[in-house]
């Protein structure tokens, strides 16, 4: 489950995405809404893993980030920005595409969080902003490797092992997975499940 604070952001994620999401190969120059959120759990329980939906414009992306509680070095290409969090302090935002934790619950197909939102001391369940459900490729990811993250102009292709994990950065309603293990969400006002991911194993890349 994800235990989320209510807390004051500075800045706050949108803020931040504005400033990132634009220079993105996939990005696009408009003003962001958020249309939909939903979250992974870590199973060490130290990273948070939360994806929007947004629209800029007439198109809707789909963009994974990762919270970390220091920074990751093996991780510094893939940093969004950092926020002051009221509870937990300085965070760490990182594309999720380049972070194992999120890259692993993708490739399984890991179950949607439970949100519990800490009010006064006391948990109180929160409904999700988007559904989601996938079938996974891995099983048991285990360990992964290095991570090769390729963007394009409407996806994110990463790359471990014999393990590739595709992420739709700008969706499209129409579009299907064509036999890959995939991720598929709805929200409010699009009940039919548009394809956010998929999976599938690959040959390994070869060793220099």
């Amino acid at each position: 489950m994800a235990i989320i604070h209510r807390a004051e952001l500075r800045p706050s994620k949108l803020e931040l995405l504005a400033g990132w999401v634009p220079g993105r190969p996939w990005g696009v120059a408009a003003a962001l809404e958020q249309v939909g959120a939903y979250r992974f759990d870590d199973p060490a329980g130290e990273v948070g893993v939360e994806t929007f939906v947004l629209r800029a414009g007439g198109v809707l992306l789909h963009v994974p980030l990762t919270y970390r509680g220091a920074p990751a070095p093996a991780q510094a290409a893939h940093l969004v920005g950092t926020l002051e969090h009221s509870v937990l302090g300085r965070r760490w935002v990182y594309d999720a595409c380049g972070d194992p934790v999120y890259v692993a619950a993708a490739l399984t197909g890991a179950p949607q969080a439970e949100e519990l939102v800490v009010t006064d001391g006391r948990q109180e369940r929160r409904e999700p902003t988007a559904r989601v459900g996938g079938s996974g490729v891995a099983g048991d990811a285990g360990p992964l490797g290095d991570l090769t993250v390729t963007d394009s102009a409407d996806a994110t292709t990463v790359r471990t092992g014999g393990l590739e994990l595709v992420v739709r950065r700008v969706l499209d309603p129409a579009a299907t997975a064509d036999g890959a293990a995939a991720l598929a969400g709805t929200w409010a006002g699009q009940d039919r499940p548009v394809l956010l991911a998929t999976a599938r194993r690959v040959q390994p890349s070869p060793v220099a």
